[in-house]
């Protein structure tokens, strides 16, 4: 057990674990400016950090089977140091609530998605007293973006900027509504202000960000738009690159399509998720749209953006999945041509209208359907990446390889990994 005297006479230090999507990335910046801000050092080392911050993900079971996993590692370590101190923030935390304090004694702090602006504040308040604390908002209400802190990011040269929260979306098998909450637009001048934050802070590529970026400006007063947002971004000074985070093909408009092809420094990168190719399972999962529907839009995607590449979500083994069903689901992807799929095996999600469907696909069929979406998706991708070779991109570099350190690698206007060449 670390002394008081060893506390007082070096800083406390922090260590964050961020799962599941962009958005989370960024709460975690935000908070973790904020814990800095009150005389925190940040540890790369989550067995030695004095506070542990799990910022979490309910998308799918296995992303909190993870949590639940990683806080009983942290509770052997606080049954040896005490002082240990445990926070955990997100979507699950949200859904869980006081769930996690009763069943995991070891965390000190919940705070959820629409109260994370309180976390450092929070966990100066268990310091003082020892005891427990959650903070769970209401999701459906207000919300105002805490003003952060920009040169706390990950990638200097990128920054993540939310332009909303929530999603008044209710897609049959989604999570996010009730834990995130009904959407709720931030106004442009704030936006636009972050931005140039982080533009004169070095982040030449910005990322806009919300759970369903198309309808931003429907909350707010005289209904502005995504395109017009972008032509404003464009506009600002030191910023190179702008792409944006996630688009629902139910709200995806022509005029949106005329701004990235028009501006060039939006990249000609659509990630748009189908997430099936039959009618009948896009009419259960209440997507809005049909097949004939998503594959208008990526030809009008492809007329009006000079070099598009386009990315989707898909779901294998959804409830009721027949093979026929699943058929039309692979013969998407070997159509539409996707430059990157993210691919899924359904999750039962609680309080979503899919809970109450038999999960009667067995999780063998689950399994080979996604190995032969996969299979398919990295035919497409090789052939794509093929018809590159002898071809220049410009390439954002973000630092060395994950896999080969000994090369550098970055992102291509199309978002795709590139390792550069050795000595590069």
């Amino acid at each position: 057990m670390k002394s008081d005297s060893t506390h007082m006479s070096s800083p406390r230090t922090l260590y964050v674990e961020t799962m599941g999507c962009q958005m989370n990335m960024l709460d975690s910046e935000l908070v973790i400016g904020q814990v800095l801000a009150r005389g925190y050092q940040p540890c790369a080392d989550l067995h030695a950090a004095d506070l542990v911050i799990i910022n979490t993900c309910s998308v799918r079971q296995h992303a909190e089977d993870k949590v639940w996993s990683r806080l009983g590692a942290l509770a052997e370590r606080k049954r040896r140091d005490p002082s240990l101190l445990v926070a955990v923030m997100g979507c699950m935390a949200q859904r869980e609530g006081e769930e996690i304090l009763r069943r995991a004694p070891v965390v000190d702090v919940v705070v959820g998605t629409r109260r994370y602006g309180d976390l450092a504040r929070l966990v100066e308040e268990v310091e003082g007293t020892g005891r427990r604390v959650s903070a769970l908002r209401d999701p459906s209400g207000g919300f105002e973006e805490p003003v952060r802190d920009v040169t706390v990011r990950e990638q200097v040269h990128r920054g993540w900027v939310s332009v909303m929260r929530g999603c008044s979306h209710r897609c049959s098998y989604c999570v996010v509504p009730s834990v995130r909450g009904r959407q709720f637009d931030r106004d442009e001048a704030s936006i636009l202000e972050e931005v140039r934050r982080l533009a004169g802070d070095g982040a030449t590529e910005i990322f806009l960000l919300g759970q369903n970026i198309n309808t931003w400006g429907r909350t707010l007063p005289g209904r502005p738009t995504l395109p017009a947002l972008l032509r404003r971004v464009h506009e600002v000074p030191g910023v190179r690159r702008i792409r944006f985070l996630t688009s629902n093909p139910m709200d995806i408009e022509i005029p949106l399509l005329d701004a990235m092809g028009e501006l060039p420094r939006v990249m000609p990168y659509l990630h748009f998720p189908a997430q099936h190719g039959s009618d009948a399972v896009l009419r259960r999962m209440y997507r809005g749209y049909d097949r004939a529907r998503y594959l208008e839009l990526v030809g009008e995607a492809r007329a009006r953006v000079p070099g598009i590449e386009l990315a989707t979500d898909l779901i294998v083994g959804f409830p009721g999945e027949t093979e026929e069903e699943f058929a039309a689901l692979l013969s998407l992807v070997r159509e539409v041509r996707w430059t990157m799929a993210f691919v899924f095996k359904y999750s039962v999600r609680p309080g979503t209208a899919a809970a109450a469907l038999p999960d009667d696909v067995p999780e063998p069929v689950k399994s080979s359907r996604h190995a032969a979406v996969m299979a398919a998706q990295s035919e497409v991708e090789a052939a794509l990446l093929a018809a590159r070779v002898g071809t220049e991109v410009e390439v954002l570099v973000d630092g060395p390889s994950a896999k080969r350190p000994e090369r550098m690698a970055g992102r291509t206007a199309h978002h795709q990994l590139a390792v550069l060449p050795e000595g590069a």
